[in-house]
């Protein structure tokens, strides 16, 4: 016979047997990435099945409480996702601040990548002798920069300016871009200029879609 958690040695156990939700919840809540009843079952020191089973109880607590997030089993694991009725606020709050000015690091970070694209960020990182990881992640997320590849070489992702980038600065092609690639890094006149033309107000045209994971 199959002792029940409560039958067994608690000191056996990860996480005593009260908190395995509040366990599952915390491990979903910091990880990047689905994770499957297996990999939840060896961090609480519980068996898959008994995992599974809490893990359809708390999706079932979410959805009965009508709660801004759901939790969903996809093909590679359990995760956390924003639920599609609030897609308006998610949207809202994603899109908050897309009329503010770039930084100066950010129209340095767009300038080198807009005139040596495809451009890893480790080459971006190298022209202007800093780390731009955070500048980077802000242009992805106002649709100024995309994903471009995987240099053959080394297998890092590379970058290239959007089609939005380009209705930004008012031109139809890279081709229209000042003569300044040659002066790289030193791109004073061209922070000055890009500075100028992406400070209307046009928010970008790509939305947060509902379903991303939190």
């Amino acid at each position: 016979m199959t002792q029940q958690p409560d039958q067994r040695d608690e000191e056996l156990l990860a996480v005593p047997v009260a908190a395995l939700h509040p366990s599952l919840e915390a491990l979903l809540m910091v990880a990047d990435q689905p994770l499957d009843a297996t990999v939840l079952a060896a961090a609480t020191g519980y068996p898959a099945e008994e995992v599974v089973e809490a893990l359809h109880a708390l999706a079932a607590e979410y959805a009965e409480q009508a709660r801004g997030f759901e939790l969903r089993n996809v093909a590679s694991g359990w995760r956390y996702y924003t639920r599609e009725e609030y897609a308006a606020v998610v949207e809202a709050f994603v899109l908050e601040g897309q009329q503010a000015r770039l930084t100066q690091a950010a129209l340095e970070t767009l300038a080198v990548v807009a005139y040596k694209q495809p451009v890893s960020r480790a080459r971006v990182s190298a022209i202007r002798g800093v780390n731009v990881d955070g500048v980077m992640r802000t242009l992805l997320t106002r649709g100024l920069v995309e994903e471009a590849g995987r240099d053959g070489e080394h297998g890092a992702t590379l970058y290239r300016t959007t089609g939005y980038f380009l209705e930004r600065i008012g031109v139809q092609s890279l081709d229209e871009l000042p003569e300044l690639a040659p002066y790289l890094p030193d791109m004073d006149d061209l922070d000055d200029e890009l500075s100028e033309m992406l400070a209307g107000p046009t928010a970008p045209p790509a939305a947060a879609q509902a379903g991303e994971p939190s």
